[in-house]
């Protein structure tokens, strides 16, 4: 029989919040994948599990190392993947390790925990019902501008990794793709002794970021949809009226074109047959 492929999310900061299960299965893995092995055997011992042998797996050697962990899946051991902090396969290459062992008929088991992303994100009081995770955008000035645009029009809250260094360099550029007046949130050493959640419009985080160092999480609002006002919105039923098209589709037309409702749309092109005989 084959092992399992735990995938076990570990504290971002505060040791408490560390899981009864993610606890056993950590106690009961045959190998533990880990980014650092110096990192993930200090957690252990603060945790009080006996280290079981540790295999470090990170962006830079994961295509070599996954052979022999699916090796060692298939054999029967059980293989937990951790990351230094937090849940694994976000943001990482976990991914690909999940995959394999998918591919090769092992068992995969989330064991859920904290999550640096999660946690800023029902704490930041942006809008919860639709967000969009984007984790770490280009660390070169014009790639990162160039992704920030392509995310203008996003109507969900936007949430964002990103390294202290780079936390003003962001803000500035993202003042200047979304604009200044968008919500956005600062959120540093979550669950830790420092945490904070600094809360503004972008402009005003950009003139006044805090202190900022240790881990951080930027969330940014959605884009609002502007809603055509009456003058718009006639404008609009005119010239598709002058073109020729017939009441209906003027009404669809305009529908489309300022966001109004359909009956809305088609009063205005009545009103306007109206006004012109």
């Amino acid at each position: 029989m084959t092992g399992t492929l735990s995938v076990v999310a570990v504290p971002i900061g505060n040791l408490e919040d560390i899981t009864l299960r993610a606890l056993r299965v950590l106690r009961t893995a045959d190998r533990v994948a880990c980014e650092d092995t110096r990192e993930t055997g200090k957690l252990l011992k603060l945790l009080d599990v006996a280290a079981p042998r540790l295999v470090s797996y990170h962006d830079h050697n994961a295509e070599r190392r996954i052979p022999g962990l699916i090796e060692a899946l298939e054999a029967g051991e059980n293989v937990a993947l951790v990351s230094d902090a937090g849940t694994p396969a976000v943001s990482d290459p976990g991914f690909k390790l999940v995959r394999a062992a998918i591919e090769a008929g092992v068992d995969v088991v989330p064991v859920p925990g904290a999550c640096a992303a999660i946690a800023a994100l029902c704490a930041a009081g942006l809008p919860t019902d639709r967000w969009r995770f984007v984790g770490f955008l280009s660390a070169k000035a014009g790639a990162r501008r160039r992704e920030l645009a392509a995310l203008a029009g996003a109507g969900e809250t936007l949430i964002f990794y990103e390294s202290p260094h780079r936390v003003t360099a962001f803000l500035e550029d993202a003042a200047e793709a979304l604009g200044e007046g968008r919500p956005a949130v600062i959120a540093r050493e979550i669950t830790k002794k420092f945490e904070e959640f600094r809360r503004g419009t972008l402009g005003e985080l950009v003139a006044d970021p805090g202190v900022v160092r240790g881990e951080v999480v930027l969330l940014v609002g959605g884009a609002v949809a502007e809603v055509a006002g009456p003058a718009d919105l006639s404008a609009v039923v005119e010239r598709l009226l002058a073109a020729g098209l017939p009441p209906s589709k003027a009404a669809r037309e305009a529908a489309k074109e300022t966001g109004v409702t359909r009956e809305a749309a088609y009063a205005a092109v009545m009103a306007a047959k109206e006004g012109a005989s």
